[in-house]
Order: structure tokens, then sequence, then C-alpha cells
């Protein structure tokens, strides 16, 4: 065997691709499916007073739109409490029936008990084990939210959180560490911590007579390295279903970067049944923005399509115009403003990949790859943009209408491709 067959017979990494996903209990949530090998589930969280029911349905609305399939909303206090079921009925007359999560601290087991609409109207109840209650308090109140989502058929997320952990368990856990004849660092301790207090209330819910198919568990963190070293942990101890988010993850790129880094990690191990990406957003700014870096995040690794695909060139010196700039965005913003519409038109639309190049180098070969490009003319090159289809060229755009021209190609393809009229061969 010479070297080229040597070389062609090593396993080949890339096409490995990801782990094997790790199998845990499916937990239904409203008509939802985490864990079990479903799809792994973009969720998100409103930042509205829930109170406020307009606002709040208009934004829970907003992100069901932009793909939230699970949104969580603060539930405080009584008024909060009293708003939820209207909300839900506000989201129903829009046609929008998300699956609504009740984000419960200090006053759960009370505002729970008090609220019974609101008990019927949430499709899960997420319950933090480091602030439902403290000392004797705390298994009582803790019992008390469970036996209400037995009661009203609801699953339950246990969600422990690095800023707000059980410190009684902590405390325990770092007095036997510090008589160990071989302690750990306080960062180990604290992760082991974490993994506990999630794992010790679940079991606790199992006893209480909460089936696993309705437990989802978490272990928020706002470090990287801390956030993939605890759900390793918890995915090797137990398979309940999991949530995975950076939590304070920060604003803007930092936010992205770090969410990114953190779960790209894990979704590729295999850990991780659902996700919510926790942006600080600017003020006033775009609360879906989490919901499209979270879906950014699983179709960029593969793992879930949502929207077609735009590649576009990065630009050199060889693109000193503007065009394909422009081109791209303008492209990118048609597609994400048209897929509400498309999607119930055209059945698998969102498979769909267009490429918008710069010059010559990388562009007919880019655009080639694609199911439709255009290669536009690069500094110096001929002022002609040649445009693929399947691989094939198919014609040539030049003078001021290029775009226009091109979003009409678009549009043609996708009608052939997707559209009712379709060829049989396709």
């Amino acid at each position: 065997m010479n070297a080229l067959q040597d070389a062609l017979s090593l396993p080949d990494p890339v096409a490995a691709g990801a782990e094997p996903r790790r199998i845990t209990v499916p937990v239904k949530i409203g008509d939802v499916v985490v864990g079990g090998g479903a799809p792994i589930v973009v969720q998100s969280m409103t930042n509205t007073d829930t109170a406020d029911v307009a606002a709040t349905v208009a934004q829970v609305a907003a992100l069901a739109r932009a793909g939230s399939e699970l949104v969580r909303i603060t539930v405080d206090r009584d008024e909060a409490a009293a708003a939820v079921p209207h909300i839900r009925e506000g989201l129903l007359k829009r046609g929008v029936d998300v699956p609504l999560v009740g984000d419960f601290h200090y006053i759960g087991h009370k505002l729970l008990t008090d609220h019974p609409a609101c008990a019927e109207a949430l499709a899960k109840y997420r319950i933090n084990p480091g602030n439902v209650g403290f000392k004797d308090k705390k298994d009582r109140q803790f019992t008390a939210i469970v036996e209400k989502a037995m009661e009203y058929g609801k699953a339950v997320r246990i969600g422990a959180n690095w800023g707000s952990l059980d410190q009684e368990l902590l405390t325990h856990l770092m007095d036997l560490n510090a008589a160990s004849p071989r302690p750990l660092d306080a960062r180990s301790v604290t992760r082991e911590a974490m993994v506990q207090s999630a794992l010790l209330s679940a079991h606790r819910a199992v006893e209480l007579g909460l089936p696993k198919d309705r437990i989802v568990l978490s272990a928020k963190v706002s470090a990287v390295q801390d956030l993939i070293a605890v759900y390793r942990m918890l995915a090797a101890r137990s398979d309940f279903a999991l949530h995975l988010g950076l939590t304070e993850a920060g604003m803007g790129s930092k936010g992205i970067v770090a969410s990114s880094a953190a779960l790209s990690v894990l979704l590729q191990e295999g850990i991780g049944d659902t996700i919510r990406v926790s942006l600080t957003p600017e003020p006033g700014g775009d609360r879906t923005v989490e919901v499209k870096v979270a879906q950014e995040i699983l179709q960029t690794m593969g793992f879930r399509t949502f929207v077609p695909l735009v590649a576009a060139c990065p630009g050199c010196g060889r693109t000193t115009s503007t065009v394909f700039q422009e081109l791209a965005r303008d492209i990118q913003n048609w597609i994400s403003s048209s897929m509400p519409e498309w999607k119930t038109r055209y059945a698998g639309v969102e498979n769909l990949n267009v490429a918008v190049m710069g010059c010559i180098v990388n562009g007919p070969g880019e655009s080639k790859h694609a199911d439709i490009g255009i290669s536009l003319p690069g500094t110096g090159e001929t002022p002609a943009a040649p445009v693929f289809v399947d691989g094939r060229k198919v014609a040539t755009l030049r003078g001021e209408g290029i775009a226009a021209e091109f979003k009409t190609m678009v549009s043609d393809y996708i009608e052939n491709r997707y559209g009712e009229g379709r060829s049989a061969a396709q």
C-alpha cells in the first residue's frame, strides 16, 4: 500500500462528526419533547414585567415567531401569577401556542397554591434548589411545588445556579473537603455542590412521585470551563434531560462567543437536550437575538436546520467595492423576513444554500457548491456576475439591477424546488 493509500485509509475525524447523542429520558412540555433523542430544543426568556400582560404577550409572540420553542416568564409575585392565564389567552388569540415556563424563586410554592389558574396555564415550572426555601422550610416548600406539578400534570426544571447555590450543601461539602487527606480546590468543590444540588433535588422529586419523564435538570454557571465540567459530571451521573445555558453570558460579541464556546463543546460530546443563549440586550434591544444565536449554533454545527444558509465572501483587497456586501446583507435580510411565509408554503426550504461571492478567486467555485449562487466582479474584473444553479452556470447578470434579478432567480428556484409545482424528479 503506497503513501496515498495509507493516507486515504486513515479515519477522518471530520467525517466522524459529533459523538452520539446521550439518550436521556424524554420529557413532554406541551407539544414539545425535550430529550429522548428528540431534536435539541431552542428556548428563551422574556424580560418584560409579567404583570404587564400586553407587553409580555407581545414579547412571547415575537420570541415564538423567531423560533423559540419554549418561552420562560418570571413569576415572582401575585400580580405576575394572576397575569399568566391572561397571557396564555392573549397568545392563543394571536395563534401562538408556545409552551410557557414559569420561573419561580423563593415563593413559588405559595404562588402556585394561591393562583391555580397560573399553575394550569404553565407547561413547566422552574425550581431553583438554592432558594426554594431554607432550613426546615426547604423540603416543605420544594415538596409543595412538586405536588402542584403532579396535580396539574406539569414538567419541572430543577435548575441549580452558581450565583444562588444551596449554601448549606456547599458548606457541608467544603467541611468534608477540608477534613480530607487530599483536599480539592474550592472551585472543584463548588462544581460538585452544583451537581449534587441538582441531582439530590431530582431524586427527591422522584421519591415524592414525580416521574423522571417530567424532570429536566440544569446547573448554570457563568464561566465556560466551569459549565463544561459541571455538565460532563451531570451527564455521567444521570439520565435526566439536560437544559444547557451559560448564565450571565454578557452583552454583544462577548456573550455570543462565550455561549457558543461552552455549548458547542458539550453538544459535540452528545450532551444537551435544550439550550438557551442568555444574552444581555442593548437598552431597548431586540430580545429575539438570543433565539437566532441559539439556532445558528445548532445549524452551524449540523444538529438542526432552521433557515437557508447564505455563504458570503469576507472581502479583501480584491473586493474594494461594497456591492457584494450589500447584496449579501440584502439577501440575508430578505430570507429572514420571508421565512415565516415560506415555512407555510415550501416544505424543506430551510435546507436551501445560497452563495454571494465577491471575486473570481473563490466565487465561481463556492457558487457551484451552493444550490444557487452568484459571483460578483472584484476590483478590476469584467463587470459581469455569473449565476450558478445546482452546480451549472445558468446566467450572467450585468448592470444596476443585479440584486433584484438575483432575488427573482432565488424566488423562482424556491418555487420550482420546494413549491407545489415542483417536478416529480425533485
